[in-house]
C-alpha cells in the first residue's frame, strides 16, 4: 500500500513537470536566428493534425525543453530537426528562398 503512494505521487510529479516544458494552446516559443526572430505557434501545427509526440517522441526530431537542441538551417536542409517535414513535399521547403518569411521574422 505504502509503494502504491509513493508510486502515485512520482507519477503526479512527472506529469506536472511534463506540462511545465511544454507549449500550452495560446502561447509560442520564439528562438533567436541571424535572419530574424522564429516564432513557433504549437496551434498552427496543431490545425495541421500534429501531436506533441509527433515531433518530440516518434521520431525524436527536438528534445522536449527549449534550448536544448542547436537547430541550424544546414541541419534542417539536411532533413533534421524542422527539414524533416519542411521538405517541400509534407511542407514547404526550408531550402525555398521566398519561404524564409515563413517562419523568420526581422
Amino acid at each position: 500500500m505504502k509503494f502504491a503512494g509513493i508510486l502515485a505521487v512520482f507519477a503526479a510529479l512527472m506529469l506536472s513537470i511534463s506540462s511545465v516544458m511544454a507549449v500550452p494552446p495560446g502561447k509560442t516559443v520564439e528562438f533567436a536566428s541571424p535572419m530574424g526572430k522564429v516564432t513557433f505557434d504549437g496551434k498552427a501545427h496543431a490545425g495541421a493534425g500534429l501531436k506533441c509526440a509527433d515531433c518530440h517522441v516518434k521520431p525524436k526530431l527536438f528534445e522536449m525543453k527549449s534550448g536544448k537542441d542547436k537547430i541550424t538551417m544546414a541541419a534542417m536542409n539536411e532533413g533534421k530537426f524542422c527539414g524533416a517535414c519542411h521538405n517541400g513535399t509534407k511542407a514547404f521547403s526550408t531550402k525555398a528562398p521566398a519561404d524564409c518569411v515563413k517562419c523568420h521574422k526581422k
